[in-house]
């Protein structure tokens, strides 16, 4: 069973990312120094190879990489002695038992793509990189990764609703990053991470040159009009962070297409999902639910509607 103390680690893990420092801002509250370029040219290390397809029910061999987005940490039955918060009900567990592949599931909260290529510590446990489970035999890949680079959604759920406690009726969050006549520094961030991403796509490419890779984007978890109690931010910075959201998105779609990808479009199969829907959520509020999830991650619904959009995808 998991106790309260160990899901709000993996709450602060997932939040704060990895622990490269990856999610530092400077005092402005835009992202610090920039380690896209360097991490780009590690991550993609070689030229893409072309991805041979694979077929629902054949599929062999299926690397899952991850964040906590991925691990879907709170989702029953969640493995603490990784270090990760994974659930053997994640959509690679799902996906896996609807097609009989072969899962290596090395997904992990608080992941970043440095996670991907480097050593990630996670309470005190140290993991190994996330490319190490990649090789020539791989045959299905899937990455859900980039809201913890730049400190994107530590910003988003932490910042801003710090932000709204002083301001709930203004868009302090908005007015901080994306003030008028100025560069949306969210944006920025969302639009850096898609860079990184896209490295990362290459980098699978090169170590697993056989495998269909599929790059799987996050849900909308902010509705399209109306507030709630459960999703603590500021009224008019609602649409803000849908748009941030958004940016983020859009980004990880074009690294899909640029780099030999399929992308996953789990925003718009969330619509009428998002945190204030209530029954139909597919993401957790600010409350950690001991028998569900931890706060503002998916559901088991999520993930087994991320699952069924992959499975389409593989019967194409």
């Amino acid at each position: 069973m998991l106790l309260p103390r160990v899901l709000a680690t993996a709450l602060l893990l997932a939040l704060a990312g990895c622990s490269s420092s990856d999610s530092s801002t400077d005092s402005s509250g835009d992202a610090g120094a920039d380690p896209t370029s360097a991490s780009a040219t590690a991550l993609a290390s070689a030229s893409a190879s072309t991805s041979a397809p694979a077929t629902a029910g054949a599929v062999g061999t299926y690397v899952a990489l991850g964040d906590s987005y991925t691990a879907a940490p709170g989702v029953p039955d969640t493995d603490l002695t990784t270090g990760c918060a994974r659930s053997d009900h994640n959509y690679p567990a799902l996906l896996a038992a609807a097609t009989g592949a072969e899962l290596v599931d090395v997904s992990c909260s608080g992941a970043s793509t440095l996670s991907l290529i480097g050593v990630q510590q996670n309470g005190g446990v140290t993991l190994p990189a996330q490319f190490d489970a990649l090789s020539e035999d791989t045959a299905l890949v899937t990455l859900g990764i980039g809201g913890n680079d730049l400190g994107l959604f530590q910003t988003m759920v932490g910042t801003c609703a710090q932000l709204g406690a002083g301001d709930a009726a203004g868009s302090p969050c908005q007015d901080r990053f994306a003030p008028e006549g100025g560069p949306d520094q969210l944006v920025k961030r969302a639009q850096k991470i898609g860079d990184r991403v896209g490295a990362a796509v290459a980098g699978v490419h090169d170590r697993a040159p056989q495998a269909q890779v599929l790059l799987v984007g996050y849900p909308q978890p902010v509705p399209e009009s109306g507030t709630c109690p459960i999703l603590p931010l500021a009224a008019g910075d609602y649409a803000y962070v849908r748009s941030v959201t958004e940016a983020l998105n859009a980004a990880l779609e074009k690294a899909a297409q640029d780099n030999d990808a399929t992308y996953v479009d789990v925003a718009a199969a969330s619509a009428g999902h998002d945190i204030c829907a209530g029954d139909q959520a597919w993401v957790n509020g600010s409350q950690t639910d001991l028998t569900r999830a931890i706060a503002f991650h998916p559901f088991a619904e999520e993930q087994q509607a991320v699952a069924g959009l992959i499975e389409q995808q593989l019967q194409g």
